[in-house]
């Protein structure tokens, strides 16, 4: 289908402004599609990430100190922040990584963390691992031309700032 076709989506806004002409509906192409198609990427990353043997909180942690630069490390309190979880969250990510021998911390003498960073394992199988993650989201987009990919993240970007 064309990205200029009706969907399934137009019907269901149809058949409400029939049903319930006093009610807006003119959001249902818009919010029902973002569900829509937010179910497929995260159907489709959950396959991708399962298919490379790592869970998406690992994967999250790795990606997240990968892309910082080296030296590849981070207070736990900047790793929260960047991925958007709480502190609590963070440490059992650490933890788990830690374990797997991804990441190593260091710790004041009362054993607080003070930083995380990515060991030379944790390094190479991040870097193994986000070739082929962004390979597969680039297979979601590859039928929009280079400047549809902009438009719509533009768009995405100004949706997501008024909310």
């Amino acid at each position: 289908m064309g990205h200029d076709e009706r969907d399934a989506v137009d019907e269901i806004a149809d058949q409400w402004a029939r049903e319930r002409p006093d009610v807006p509906t003119s959001a249902i192409g818009v919010v029902a599609r973002v569900l829509r198609i937010a179910k497929a990427f995260a159907d489709h990353r959950r396959r991708t990430l399962a298919a490379l043997g790592i869970d998406s909180a690992t994967f999250d942690l790795l990606a997240t100190l990968r892309r910082t630069g080296a030296p590849f490390r981070l207070s736990p309190a900047e790793l929260a922040q960047a991925c958007l979880v709480t502190g609590g969250a963070i440490s059992q990510r650490v933890a788990r990584a830690e374990a797997a021998g991804f990441v190593q911390t260091r710790r004041t003498s009362g054993g607080h963390t003070t930083a995380v960073e990515l060991t030379p394992a944790g390094r190479e199988r991040i870097d193994r691992d986000i070739a082929e993650f962004l390979a597969a989201e680039e297979r979601l987009v590859a039928h929009l031309s280079p400047g549809d990919r902009a438009e719509l993240a533009r768009l995405l970007r100004a949706l997501g700032a008024g909310l």
